[in-house]
């Protein structure tokens, strides 16, 4: 999206830096990173060029060789009074200054950045510089992103088939349940429990009222009818067997898939959004989860098969693509708002605004994050 409005980024990531493999083409940096939690692209000049960032970051060079500060106060200078033109010409100035210099490496690599981010800043496809609808159709980009795979990843669930009605086929006995004892196994036809003979619903319902005494099972296995008798062990406020019903799949074609996928999409998304509605209120703070959350359940459902893996993969996509929307610097819908503002006061927010924000928008993440893992742990330590 960023070239596509001539805003040409300087580095495109699948995963976080430090890169594993990069390659140039058409001057922009492609590379996988080693972190595997999104992806990052460096698009230049997000913010108006500022005399403070090139201090700090010049500030270890400067006192490794003095007289570079001689040379990065024309820069400065220029910055804090406007004058980008003269700013622009006189940083080559500055980096024959720094490459001439006897710097260590750290201050080396940092000078070398601020030198870099200055001339981003100051560059004719600078970010900031944007009209405001090319500055917000670059920012929507990686949630649309999100929810499209999400909704991709939806429609290929349902091309493959998602669960519609319970079978009578046993498809699953816990070891050491009742139904292990009684005999039952997996593959087994459950004809009728006590004197229900009806759906698997009725049948499962008669377990649950057999109030602990010994029930008669008729189960149906190679053709051949068998009674077995079981009796059902306490379970919380019920009564359970101990063996599940399988299950019987539906699968769609792809435009219905896609209607579907987008029906569900819409559902949860109604959904996630209650569900932070109830976050402010304090009474759903025990439904958020961090990323150990994330990775527990989806290890969970990777063993569950291909299909439940993919539905929660898509269901992540999702909520981080709500999530970014927020208006809240740094996320993507804070660059959205601010766009928004500046183009109706028709001048840019002055940097100290976005710093603030920005401070605010990081501890409302930080503060979801802790809330996230508080829970995880108790999760895992089964409180």
């Amino acid at each position: 999206m960023a070239l596509a409005v001539k805003m040409r980024p300087r580095r495109f990531y699948v995963f976080f830096p430090p890169a594993l493999v990069k390659w140039k083409r058409r001057g922009i940096e492609f590379g996988i990173g080693a972190i595997p939690l999104g992806g990052y692209v460096k698009i230049p000049g997000m913010h108006r060029p500022a005399a403070r960032d090139l201090e700090v970051h010049l500030e270890r060079a400067v006192a490794e060789a003095p007289w570079l500060a001689e040379k990065s106060a024309p820069v400065e200078r220029a910055l804090d009074e406007e004058r980008l033109d003269d700013a622009r010409g006189a940083l080559p100035d500055l980096a024959h200054a720094v490459e001439r210099a006897e710097l260590s490496e750290p201050a080396r690599r940092s000078a070398e950045r601020a030198l870099t981010d200055v001339e981003d800043a100051l560059s004719s496809d600078a970010y900031w510089r944007a009209p405001a609808w090319k500055r917000i159709s670059v920012i929507v980009a990686g949630p649309a992103t999100n929810f499209l795979f999400a909704v991709a990843a939806l429609a290929l669930v349902f091309m493959l088939g998602v669960p519609v009605e319970p079978t009578r086929t046993v498809e699953e006995v816990v070891p050491g349940s009742p139904a292990a004892t009684a005999g039952i196994q997996p593959g087994d036809r459950i004809v009728a429990v006590g004197n229900e003979r009806g759906a698997p619903e009725s049948l499962a319902e008669t377990i649950r009222e057999s109030g602990g005494e010994p029930i008669a099972v008729v189960i149906e296995r190679n053709g051949e009818q068998q009674t077995l008798e079981a009796q059902a062990r306490r379970d919380g406020d019920t009564y359970r067997l101990g063996f599940a019903f399988g299950l019987r799949y539906e699968s769609y074609g792809p435009l219905k898939s896609i209607a579907l996928a987008f029906e569900t999409t819409w559902e949860v998304t109604k959904a996630i959004g209650e569900s932070l509605g109830r976050i402010v209120t304090g009474s759903g703070r025990d439904e958020v989860s961090s990323v150990v959350g994330i990775t527990a359940v989806s290890s969970e459902s990777l063993e569950a098969g291909f299909r439940y893996y993919l539905q929660v993969l898509a269901f992540i996509s999702l909520s981080l693509a709500l999530l970014n929307m927020l208006p809240l610097l740094p996320l993507d819908g804070g660059h959205i708002a601010f766009s928004i503002v500046e183009r109706i006061r028709g001048r840019a927010i002055p940097r100290e605004a976005y710093e603030r924000v920005s401070a605010i928008g990081i501890a409302v993440v930080l503060f979801l994050f802790v809330i996230g893992l508080t829970n995880d742990i108790d999760r895992l330590r089964g409180g």
